[in-house]
């Protein structure tokens, strides 16, 4: 990656949006480049919309405020409507198709469907859909490596050996996804 690279996280409170974009950031401190995360929440937490922005850069970090990202993943409708149109040309789109049915109808940015619903459901939980879509975009980005990736997550989750394994099932898969020919239009 050369350069600075922002992503918006957005849906709804209890989707785990937070926690995606915490595991990109600390993937980019661990790789020693320079990084933002920016947390914004809703009236309520969990229901309510949450989304974060995360910024990862070779060179120091001018502003953590990003109003045309390089990229997006949104879990929900509300959150491809809001973040859908400020993506800058030329940038990526990652879209949880399991919950949205509709693409942003724009021709000049990458648009990447990701059932992330469905397949965290496969790996074991649903509560993983936010694993299932960091690790399709990190796949595709490479924003940072996926080995720093998984090893953050391994980090987060350690002690909980359950969790741990859902989570690394569902990392894979998203992986798996994006490998194979995720939805790209």
């Amino acid at each position: 990656m050369a350069g600075q690279k922002e992503v918006i996280m957005a849906g709804f409170g209890g989707q785990g949006v937070m926690t995606a974009g915490q595991l990109l950031a600390y993937a980019g401190m661990d790789e020693g480049k320079q990084v933002a995360w920016i947390p914004s929440y809703g009236p309520e937490m969990r229901g309510g919309t949450a989304n974060c922005t995360v910024v990862i850069s070779d060179v120091r970090v001018g502003s953590p405020i990003i109003s045309v990202p390089w990229s997006a993943c949104v879990f929900n409708r509300p959150s491809l409507d809001k973040f859908g149109p400020i993506v800058r040309p030329g940038g990526m789109l990652f879209i949880n198709s399991s919950l949205i049915d509709v693409t942003s109808g724009r021709t000049d940015i990458t648009e990447i469907l990701v059932p992330a619903n469905d397949i965290a459901m496969k790996a074991g939980s649903p509560k993983v859909t936010n694993i299932v879509m960091l690790a399709a975009y990190v796949a595709k980005t490479e924003i940072v490596k996926f080995e720093t990736l998984e090893k953050m997550l391994i980090k987060k989750m350690g002690s909980k050996k359950e969790l741990l394994e859902i989570n690394k099932k569902a990392l894979e898969e998203g992986r798996k996804l994006v490998l194979e020919g995720a939805l790209q239009r």
